[in-house]
Parts: structure tokens; C-alpha cells; sequence
């Protein structure tokens, strides 16, 4: 993994600024609720970042889609700027900047060292109070460019939310091409917006479930290389490939611990049912958690890895339950109308998203971890397999558009309002969202 630098500019206020604040009711600090629900987009100018070619610009493009998309932001059009940011370290000026209603605003430069590496600076300014609220430089290669684009976006979310960002991270999926009848499947990665795909698997075999660790850049996932399933366990940065086990009956949905030590799966059986096992990833050493006549699947454990939640139609038609990490207490949560599956733990560890199949629609919703309040996020034709972002805010799943078998990708927030498509260079199934990069 690329190493990123990073260094804290101090947070200085101008002397107009202070001699204000001298004179004036203190303001509480710039912040957004996104606790409330439904949040007005805070308005923020982002300039380009002063550079001599076009890497500035591209820069700061990024970083205006990262806001934007989270629904929480709405940068304002460029054209309606009144200042010219000629040096970044200096304090704007204010006043034309509350004028076109920006509540922040982000300056910064981007600079080549003499060691070839980048560096790239920013400073948040709260217009309104006359302060920064934030500044820090950052130093990479030429080439991780975006990847500093969406630390800083991140660092500005964090900034004005309280709460981690989620746009320095990648996504696994499956890549669909070729014909219905044809149809070719690899496993992909993706930075979470679609850009820098990569493939990791060649077509030759088909691909299923992939999931990453929430510790680790590595993931599961499962292939039918030689005509059985097989899960494989795959570090990303080394490329290095390990079988995790050859097991008597087929594999479904493999999924990590959250400390990357255990894997849980389900096991299909002879007579037809499938149960769910844990396996220590480490010593390969297998423990079963349910034993019963149904179909159990989609286990997903809690953040402290102390309970798995898991998909199951012991009482009929596929519900939701939960249990010890050891098997114990299972116990049913769900119970509205219509079938339920592929649940998860979000990673802040009060809400399980899940699939719910009901009146003839799919739909993405969340619950509490007891069963209670559940929401409905969206509905579609056929809409399946819920991932989180690492800070519990965003899921991301696939669509089937009415009639086809063309899968795409989506995400929608908590609000359920704001519905964001991802563009992939082909057909895309089965996401799964990586922990923040390091």
C-alpha cells in the first residue's frame, strides 16, 4: 500500500477576524447534524487548487463529486465566484464569499517536489465566523492523485459532521459482460466511485460473493475454478491467492470477523439444508454454529465480532436472526410481511441492512439490531445485497432494471432520498465496500 504523508496545518485567525469576534456574540462552530434525518445540502465553494497544469483542477473536481454525491453538500458553480484565490495560505476575503451564501470554503495548492512526489495542501475556512477551521499538506506519488483527493474530501466531511468520512475506499464487485446466455463474470475493484477499475480474476471460472475484510486489504470470495465451488482468500496488494478450504458440500457467501480472524459461511448439505460454519482463517480449524433442516446463510457478524446475524427459513419463509458468535440463543428479529435476506452488521453496530422480497418488489432497508424499526430505503424490480461504507452512513447494493438481467450499481443513504448510480465500465453485481485505506 502507498504511503500518504500527511502534516497538520496550524489553525490561525485573521486580525479583522479576531477584533470581530472581540465585538460580536461568539457562533458555534460550522457543523452539520446529519443525526436528524433528512439534512438541507450545506452550500461550500471549493476552488481550484493552484498548480501549473491541470492537476489542480482535477484535484478539486473530485473532491466537489465526493461532496456532493454524500447529498450532505452542494458546491456552488464556479462561474458565481467573486474572489480569485491567488495564495492559499492567506485569508480570503470574506465578505465575497457569504455574498454567493458559501457557508465553507476550501482553498489549496498542489506542487512537485524535487523528489518527484506531489504535494498537495488545503485549507477549510468557515466564512461566515471569519475563521479556518482546518488545514493539513499531504505527500505522494504523481500517480495517487486521486486517492489525495478523497483523503481531503474525507477530512472536510469529518470536519463539518463530526463523523469519519468514507471516500478514501474501494469497492469489490463482480463485472458482468458478454451476452445473457454468455455472460462472463471477474472479480473487479474500484475506488467507491467508480474510478480506477481493476480486474482480478480473468473470466476463465465464475465468480461469486466477493467480501472484504473489515481489518485487512484482503478479501474472500468464491470461484468455481475446476467445476466446484471453492473460497479463496485473496491479499490485494500482493496478489497472493490462498485456497481457504476444500469442503464436503458447496460454499455460499463467505464473510469476515471484524477483527479478520474468522470467516463465517454456509455449507450445503446432502439432505438439502445448509448451516452455517465459522473458520479460523489462521489454522483453517472449522466450527459448526447451526444445526437444523433448514436453509441458514448470509451470516454477518456484529462489529465485536460477539454475534452473527444470519438469513434463515427454519420458521417457513426466510427471515432474519440472530445469535451467539459461538451458536448460541438464535432468535428470530424479523417479522414483517414478505421474505428476508442477505443481512449485515453495519460497523457502527445499530442497524443490520438486509434484502426484504415482498408484493413483487425487492427493496433495501435497515432495522435496529432487535428487529425494531424498520425502514424501507428503496424499492425496485429487483434490488439485492446491501454493503455498508466503514462509517455505517452509506450502502451501496445492485439493481435489476424491470425485465432484464442487466445488474447495475447503486447507493442510497440513510435518508433513503438520496439514490446515486455507479457508473462501471460493464454490468456490476455484487458489491462489497472496503474498511477506510490506510
Amino acid at each position: 500500500m502507498l504511503k500518504i504523508t500527511r502534516t497538520i496545518f496550524p489553525i490561525f485567525v485573521t486580525l479583522v477576524a479576531t477584533l470581530a469576534i472581540a465585538i460580536l456574540p461568539a457562533r458555534a462552530e460550522l457543523k452539520l447534524d446529519i443525526t436528524k434525518g433528512v439534512v438541507e445540502p450545506m452550500p461550500i465553494a471549493i476552488t481550484d487548487f493552484l498548480s501549473g497544469d491541470q492537476l489542480g483542477a482535477n484535484i478539486t473536481g473530485v473532491i466537489a463529486a465526493d461532496l456532493e454525491r454524500s447529498g450532505l453538500f452542494a458546491p456552488i458553480d464556479k462561474g458565481a465566484f467573486i474572489e480569485k484565490i491567488s495564495n492559499p495560505d492567506a485569508a480570503p476575503r470574506f465578505e465575497d464569499w457569504k455574498v454567493i451564501n458559501a457557508q465553507a470554503l476550501v482553498t489549496g495548492r498542489v506542487t512537485k517536489q524535487p523528489d518527484g512526489r506531489l504535494k498537495a495542501e488545503f485549507r477549510l475556512w468557515d466564512t461566515f465566523a471569519g475563521q479556518q477551521l482546518d488545514g493539513q499538506q499531504f505527500f505522494t506519488s504523481p500517480d495517487s492523485w486521486r486517492r489525495v483527493a478523497h483523503i481531503i474530501a474525507d477530512a472536510i466531511y469529518q470536519k463539518l459532521t463530526g463523523e469519519k468520512g468514507y471516500f478514501d475506499t474501494r469497492v469489490v464487485f463482480v463485472d458482468e459482460s458478454g451476452t445473457r446466455e454468455k455472460r462472463v463474470k471477474r472479480l473487479a475493484i474500484m475506488d467507491q466511485d467508480g474510478a480506477n477499475v481493476r480486474y482480478l480474476t480473468n473470466g476463465k471460472d465464475l465468480v461469486l460473493t466477493p467480501r472484504f475484510s473489515p481489518s485487512r486489504q484482503e478479501i474472500t470470495y468464491m470461484s468455481f475454478e475446476g467445476a466446484k465451488p471453492q473460497v479463496y482468500l485473496l491479499q490485494l496488494e500482493t496478489g497472493q491467492r490462498e485456497l481457504v478450504g476444500n469442503f464436503p458440500g458447496m460454499t455460499i457467501a463467505p464473510r469476515f470477523s471484524s477483527d479478520g480472524q474468522k470467516v463465517a459461511m454456509s455449507l450445503l448439505q446432502d439432505d438439502g439444508s445448509a448451516n452455517i460454519y465459522a473458520m479460523d482463517v489462521r489454522s483453517r480449524t472449522t466450527t459448526r454454529l447451526t444445526s437444523t433442516s433448514a436453509i441458514d446463510t448470509g451470516a454477518s457478524y456484529s462489529p465485536d465480532s460477539s454475534q452473527v446475524v444470519f438469513g434463515s427459513d427454519r420458521g417457513g419463509r426466510p427471515q432474519i436472526y440472530k445469535m451467539g458468535a459461538d451458536g448460541s440463543n438464535p432468535q428470530r428479529i424479523s417479522f414483517g410481511d414478505g421474505s428476508y435476506s442477505t443481512p449485515v452488521w453495519s460497523p457502527r453496530g445499530d442497524l443490520i441492512a438486509f434484502t426484504k422480497q415482498s408484493g413483487g418488489q425487492f427493496s433495501i432497508g435497515v432495522m435496529k439490531t432487535d428487529g425494531s424499526g424498520e425502514r424501507i430505503l428503496t424499492s425496485g424490480y429487483h434490488d439485492e445485497g446491501p454493503t455498508w461504507a466503514p462509517n455505517g452512513r452509506v450502502l451501496m447494493f445492485y439493481r435489476f432494471p424491470p425485465g432484464s438481467n442487466s445488474p447495475h450499481l447503486f447507493t442510497i443513504d440513510l435518508t433513503g432520498r438520496n439514490l446515486r448510480q455507479i457508473q462501471t465500465p460493464n454490468l456490476a453485481s455484487d458489491p462489497a465496500w472496503s474498511p477506510l485505506l490506510e
